[in-house]
């Protein structure tokens, strides 16, 4: 399997854009790129002396170091660790602890926290990323690298962290086949091409920074602008600047966006589709992208599988609102009651998925790779249900559901009927215990500017429209509904803010 897809396009077409870093005004072609890249991999094999397999940890904000690391460690063997960096060392120490790494780069920025690591001094290497930069810039001598081992589609690429049900962060490992089966499905689904164009600024310790959009532009020779992070009016005005022809986001960037006032004015005629992930769109939100001629591509992933696993044509986007489409073409669905018997049409049940996309485990933990895969099939921990036609419907992470006297409650369904409240700009439902009830719906709403809603109102709005045991008991209206790192609505951090709530009560 050919693993050096930089290599190849800088053969292909040297000439042509890979890479812009906007922070910087850095610009590469792919031929510069890869010869830079040549440079540093000879630099972490044979002047820093690391051997296949080793793992290379980074903990910094998005750069083109950063890139030019994966790519490095790709042409040599070395496994990339990105290191959330958000967490605090009490955290970094678990992961740093779990990934053993020979090697870590760091951000200047973050030299302090860095100093409080309980696992640096099992480290052998430490280095400020910056000190990398010359390969960026600097004068380039060392610009060939011939591999000291094959390469092989079973050999790890990065382990990825992410949290499981138990809350407990498990390295998922992602190796070569994964990269490639994830780059054929998503261009053939999306259309790619050589001449697409993209700005990146989903985190790195993030799958959808890696393989949501980069490493399938990569495969197919686009090119990307790379930013630190996401700035709403920043990406709008790129796109516009830079002629870009496909955006990825999840729902709360887009709605970001739409709500700017440029946004009415922005030239986006470029964009094919929007790629949205991460959490089901709300309607609305749909309905002013396809206004401004922007069709909505919603799709669907975990970081175990692709992550780009299904896709919603936009010509379905209407007609099929909510659907996460097909599985995309390399990839097997079924949907399974819990006792692993295959789900009726529109039966509610457990996503599995089979492709040489799904991870072949998490990184030294056995046991709860055994327990994720049957037989080939990756448990997702999604319910979902497939209609008739066979397009796949998200019900609700199997966590999230909650049991109200008896009866199964999917806070996403009472989330998506909540955002056809005109005058509802977010919402998101957790389950909270009750005496009676065993636990009930509590709803956490954001009012759109300009308008005005009391929690009796929300819950008046429900009635009629949504089962008795389906309409929250509490309403708290709210200024914001915090965000994970990957933008998505953190319901764990609503939980917590409940039994505060509670435990207030209960010591006044």
């Amino acid at each position: 399997m050919q693993t050096d897809w930089l290599g190849k396009w800088a053969y292909y077409t040297p000439d042509k854009l890979f890479l812009r870093e906007y922070n910087r005004n850095f610009e590469w072609s792919y031929s510069q790129f890869n010869l830079r890249t040549n440079a540093l991999t000879n630099y972490l094999t044979k002047e820093l002396g690391l051997k296949k397999g080793e793992r290379v940890a980074v903990y910094s904000k998005n750069c083109s170091e950063y890139v030019m690391l994966l790519l490095a460690c790709i042409k040599s063997g070395l496994i990339l660790v990105p290191l959330n960096f958000r967490l605090m060392p009490r955290e970094l120490d678990i992961l740093i602890a779990d990934a053993d790494p020979s090697l870590i780069f760091f951000e200047r920025e973050y030299e302090e926290q860095v100093k409080k690591l309980h696992t640096l001094d099992a480290i052998s290497l430490k280095k400020n990323i910056e000190e990398i930069s010359i390969f960026l810039d600097g004068e380039v001598t060392d610009s060939f690298y011939e591999p000291q081992h094959s390469i092989q589609e079973k050999d790890i690429i990065m382990i990825l962290y992410t949290a499981g049900t138990t809350g407990l962060s498990k390295g998922v490992i992602i190796n070569h086949e994964m990269l490639f089966w994830n780059a054929v499905n998503t261009g053939l689904r999306l259309d790619l091409n050589s001449f697409d164009h993209t700005q990146s600024f989903a985190p790195f310790f993030h799958t959808g920074g890696w393989n949501v959009l980069f490493t399938p532009f990569l495969l197919h020779g686009g090119s990307h602008t790379l930013l630190q992070s996401f700035d709403a009016e920043t990406i709008l005005r790129l796109m516009e600047k830079e002629h870009s022809t496909i955006l990825f986001g999840v729902p709360t960037m887009l709605q970001m966006m739409s709500d700017l006032e440029y946004f009415q004015k922005a030239d986006l005629s470029s964009v094919r589709y929007a790629i949205v992930g991460g959490a089901p769109m709300p309607i609305p939100v749909i309905n002013i992208w396809h206004q401004k001629g922007i069709f909505i591509r919603q799709g669907f992933g975990l970081t175990e599988v692709g992550p780009n696993c299904f896709s919603l044509h936009q010509d379905d986007a209407i007609r099929k609102k909510g659907s996460i489409g097909f599985p995309n073409f390399y990839i097997e669905a079924k949907v399974v009651t819990e006792k692993g018997t295959d789900c009726a049409f529109n039966e509610v049940g457990e996503l599995w998925l089979k492709s040489p996309v799904v991870t072949p485990g998490y990184w030294r933990r056995e046991n709860e790779t055994q327990e994720a895969i049957t037989n080939g099939y990756f448990h997702t921990g999604d319910l979902v249900r497939k209609d008739e036609d066979g397009y796949f419907f998200v019900v609700d992470r199997k966590k999230n559901m909650f049991i109200s006297g008896g009866e199964n409650v999917y806070p996403a369904e009472i989330e998506a009927f909540l955002y056809t409240n005109p005058a509802i700009k977010e919402v998101a439902v957790i389950g909270v215990k009750d005496e009676k009830w065993g636990e009930v719906g509590k709803a956490y709403v954001v009012v759109k500017k300009d308008y005005q809603l009391t929690p009796e109102d929300v819950i008046t709005w429900c009635s009629g429209n949504l089962a008795k045991y389906k309409i929250p008991k509490f309403v708290q209206i709210t200024g914001e509904i915090p965000k994970t790192d990957a933008g998505k609505i953190n319901k764990k951090e609503l939980l917590k803010l409940h039994q505060q709530i509670i435990n207030s009560h209960q010591s006044s």
